[in-house]
């Protein structure tokens, strides 16, 4: 891909994206310019070849796709601190800032200029996030490219802004969610008999594979699991006793707290 891109805000999401357009040279590291105040927390950036400044509109002029991954309480001073080196005819905005609306962006950049609020998750360095992506209405005929872009780096979809939120919790806290699930049947694997390094091996390669039956398949979880249970068998003993201790209710519960508690976040 040839579009120049700033990504303002190098933390752990930001860099995350970083470090996916450059798994296997997916984007040229010189086509990407990333911002911070503490510069010298983006060395190993910098040693791939990325631009790493702390100086967010020179980011800007030397780039075609925005992306800004700083916290909510952030936004709107790092908007204003841009708008004057956004251009419409030259920029798409993209915004991976929980809780922060088309609408409130649109406040301070005008309604001009194309703005698509993506979500996705830290695997994106590993080329596997989950992306979710809604456009304005001057964002609608830039949404492809961006998806495009997204894609390089795992999978997409779009969706009303209205689900936005929905969308943080599923694809960014998810990722959250299901390492700690790993890390739960790790410990579990070390009680029966494996070194840590093994049964965190091993947990991680069968969550990957479950996850790949689903997505191949397109099947409900269900019939996988009913392939895997026998009468009296081992699996639905297990499977029993995890939901006696309330496993599908605990996360589902954590699920709805995460989502309840969005708001708060400015």
């Amino acid at each position: 891909m040839q579009t120049n891109i700033a990504i303002l805000g190098g933390g752990n999401i930001g860099g995350a994206i970083a470090e996916g357009f450059l798994y296997h040279d997916v984007i040229a590291p010189e086509r990407i310019t990333v911002t911070r105040r503490r510069v010298h927390l983006l060395d190993q950036l910098a040693s791939k070849g990325v631009s790493v400044i702390s100086d967010n509109p020179e980011a800007v002029r030397r780039s075609q796709v925005v992306i800004i991954a700083v916290r909510p309480r952030q936004m709107k001073l790092l908007l204003e601190e841009i708008r004057p080196v956004l251009s419409p005819g030259k920029h798409i905005l993209v915004s991976v800032v929980t809780g922060f609306s088309l609408a409130e962006t649109e406040a301070v950049t005008g309604d001009e200029l194309p703005v698509i609020r993506a979500m996705p998750n830290t695997a994106v360095a590993v080329r596997e996030s989950m992306t979710g992506l809604a456009a304005n209405k001057a964002g609608a005929e830039k949404l492809d490219e961006i998806r495009k872009l997204f894609d390089l780096v795992g999978r997409t979809y779009v969706i009303e802004e209205s689900l936005m939120s929905a969308a943080t919790i599923l694809n960014a806290c998810g990722i959250a969610y299901f390492l700690r699930v790993i890390r739960a049947i790790s410990q579990g694997g070390i009680q029966i008999g494996f070194h840590a390094k093994e049964a965190q091996m091993i947990a991680s390669q069968v969550a990957r594979g479950a996850a790949g039956l689903l997505l191949d398949s397109g099947i409900h979880p269900e019939e996988e699991i009913d392939k895997v249970t026998t009468p009296r068998g081992v699996t639905i003993a297990g499977l029993n006793e995890m939901e006696h201790n309330g496993l599908s209710s605990a996360l589902i519960k954590g699920i709805l707290a995460s989502f309840n508690g969005i708001e708060k976040l400015k």
